[in-house]
Formats: structure tokens, C-alpha cells, sequence
């Protein structure tokens, strides 16, 4: 565990009222040291930290209109690639249609962002449906499919080499998810009617390539599962929202 120099202090005015409330008009800005794990502070600017008239360089942020592309191809694993680095790669996938194959990620956590669009998602786990604004977590090698009822469109985040973890409280992180908001999927009658005896085929991606698998059954064939290890879905509706109401 990372032994952090913690300072816990305050200074001057300690509440962002972009509005013009209270005695100035404040803005925030959060600096940090390991995201949302490690020690944090909140500044609050007279002007916008982000109000800059100029910004040259490298750094100089960049907007994408993704939902402008077209349907991407049937495997969500070769979906186009937008951005990357050796921690993380970002990839945007539009589909219209189920996938007749499966798809699993042996290089890290994936996290699924439905931008738009609804429909079923079957896993190693079971069943369980997705729509807009569901955040959905795939551990790394987890076997998985959709059936869109929709044109659907993801924003596909993977943790190479590692896992997505949540904000550790003891440790000054934000406790904005709670846990008992998460949907876990269901071993139910829609889940064991898609197991069937046809050639299935598995599309695995390792070290940036991918290879096929494929068996003479559908792979999805659980019939229970136990553990503290599964694919969890969380809207951002359901994230808590930090207040400053009466301060």
C-alpha cells in the first residue's frame, strides 16, 4: 500500500457556486495523484479553469464526433480504435445486428458505455438487458454476445493488463457508487433458451490479435455459477451525485 504524504487542510472559500451565489462567484478544479485512488484537493478559481483563450501543443484537447461513423464490423474486438497507450485503448463499435459468434478479451477489464440503443446481453454469468446509459463491466476473459432490439452504439474502455476498480473510501476516494445499485446477470429462461448444440465460435483477443475458437455447442451453457467475480451493469443515473446544499 502506498504510504501517501497527506496534508488534510482548507484555505479561504471552500464552495463552488458557478451561479454567482455567496460572496464570489468560484469554480472548481480537482488535482490529484492517482485518480480517484489517492490523495485529492478541490481549488476554487475566480475565473473558469478552462476559460483559456489560447492552447497550442500537444496537450491542446481535441473533440470526436464518433456517432457520425457507420456500422462497424460484427465483432465488437475489431472495432475501431480511437485512442491508446500501453495502460488502456478506447474503442467505439456501432451494430445493428446480434452477434452469431462470441467475444472475449484476454488483454484486460472491458468497460461498455451504451452511448444509444438497447437490448440483450448473454455471458459466461447469464442474461441480463442493457440500454442507454448503462455502464457494463466485462471481466478480463469473460465470453459474451448481444442481441440488439436497436441500432446500438458503445464506447468500449479495456484496462490492459489490469482491472477497473472502484474508489477506495479509507483512502480519500469518493464513495459515488453504491454497490447494492449494480445488476447482476440472471441464469434465467431467456439464457438457458439460447443454449443450443450448434458450432459456436469464440473470438479471443490477445496481445492485441485475435484468434477463433470454435466449439460444437454454444459455450454459454452455465447452469449456475457462485464467487465474487461477474460481469455487473450500473446506469449513471444511479451514481450518487455530490452535494453542497447549505453550504
Amino acid at each position: 500500500m502506498t504510504n501517501w504524504i497527506r496534508v488534510p487542510s482548507s484555505e479561504g472559500q471552500c464552495v463552488a457556486r458557478p451561479d454567482g451565489q455567496g460572496a464570489h462567484k468560484t469554480y472548481q478544479r480537482e488535482v490529484g495523484r492517482a485518480g480517484f485512488q489517492g490523495p485529492a484537493a478541490q481549488i476554487y478559481h475566480r475565473h473558469p479553469p478552462a476559460g483559456w483563450a489560447t492552447f497550442e501543443g500537444p496537450l491542446r484537447p481535441r473533440a470526436f464526433s464518433l456517432g457520425k461513423l457507420s456500422p462497424g464490423p460484427a465483432c465488437p474486438l475489431q472495432a475501431r480504435r480511437v485512442l491508446h497507450n500501453d495502460k488502456m485503448e478506447l474503442r467505439y463499435w456501432k451494430t445493428e445486428s446480434k452477434m452469431h459468434a462470441l467475444a472475449r478479451n484476454a488483454d484486460g477489464d472491458t468497460l461498455m458505455f451504451v452511448h444509444d440503443g438497447a437490448g440483450e446481453l448473454f455471458c459466461d454469468y447469464g442474461h441480463l438487458s442493457y440500454g442507454d446509459g448503462d455502464y457494463i463491466l466485462l471481466p478480463r476473459g469473460t465470453a459474451w454476445r448481444i442481441e440488439p432490439k436497436e441500432s446500438s452504439e458503445f464506447m468500449m474502455i479495456e484496462a490492459t493488463s489490469d482491472a477497473f476498480k472502484l474508489p477506495d473510501p479509507s483512502s480519500g476516494g469518493e464513495g459515488v457508487v453504491d454497490p447494492m445499485s449494480f445488476t447482476l446477470p440472471r441464469i434465467d429462461d431467456a439464457f438457458i433458451a439460447q443454449q443450443d448444440e450448434a458450432f459456436w465460435e469464440i473470438h479471443i483477443k490477445r496481445n492485441g490479435h485475435v484468434s477463433t475458437l470454435t466449439y460444437p455447442f454454444n459455450p454459454l451453457d452455465a447452469l449456475g455459477w457462485e464467487g465474487d467475480l461477474c460481469v455487473v451493469k450500473l446506469n449513471w443515473r444511479d451514481i450518487v451525485k455530490r452535494r453542497t446544499d447549505g453550504l
